[in-house]
């Protein structure tokens, strides 16, 4: 089994929706059985609470399904998942901060590394915005979130014949 883990800040906004959109990727694609994905944040602020009413809103909008309560990340992550994507570079080196050892760098990759469409390294923080900014990141995550099965689905020769990006 792959697992990927999304990091950002509070674990309330970006890391469960980016969750949320891969989790309907995963199950779209009949990958269920091979990869899993949790979400994390790099800060305390708000471990134990739901996301964000706005994600929320994304998730309900988008038919998406979100079973989550913040967490924090912590060093047994690196040895728990393969992938750890983090939503902006204060993010990553946050937690390559906590690396123990120098193998753990290559699973730590940016979410727009993953974009075709990369304006800029971060997925923004919608935190401080309205509907509007959710649904910017909304879109930059399904992006991403394509890309980054793409690039499993390749990297351990899952193929699945009908997978398309």
């Amino acid at each position: 089994m792959v697992k990927v883990l999304f990091v950002c800040l509070g674990n309330i906004c970006r890391s469960p929706l980016a969750e949320a959109v891969f989790n309907k990727l995963i199950a779209e694609k009949g990958l269920t059985r091979h990869i899993s994905c949790d979400s994390a944040g790099t800060s305390d602020y708000h471990i134990g609470e739901p996301p964000d009413r706005r994600t929320l809103d994304m998730v309900g909008q988008y038919k998406l399904h979100l079973d989550h309560r913040g967490r924090q990340f912590s060093i047994q992550d690196f040895t728990d998942f393969d992938y750890i994507i983090t939503m902006d570079r204060r993010n990553r080196e946050d937690v390559k901060a906590l690396m123990n050892h120098h193998t753990h760098s290559p699973k730590v990759f940016l979410m727009r590394n993953f974009d075709d469409r990369q304006e800029e390294p971060d997925v923004p923080d919608p935190y401080w915005s309205g509907k509007e900014g959710f649904e910017h990141v909304y879109q930059i995550l399904q992006r991403s979130c394509q890309k980054l099965l793409a690039h499993i689905v390749r990297e351990h020769k899952l193929g699945s014949s009908d997978f398309s990006v």
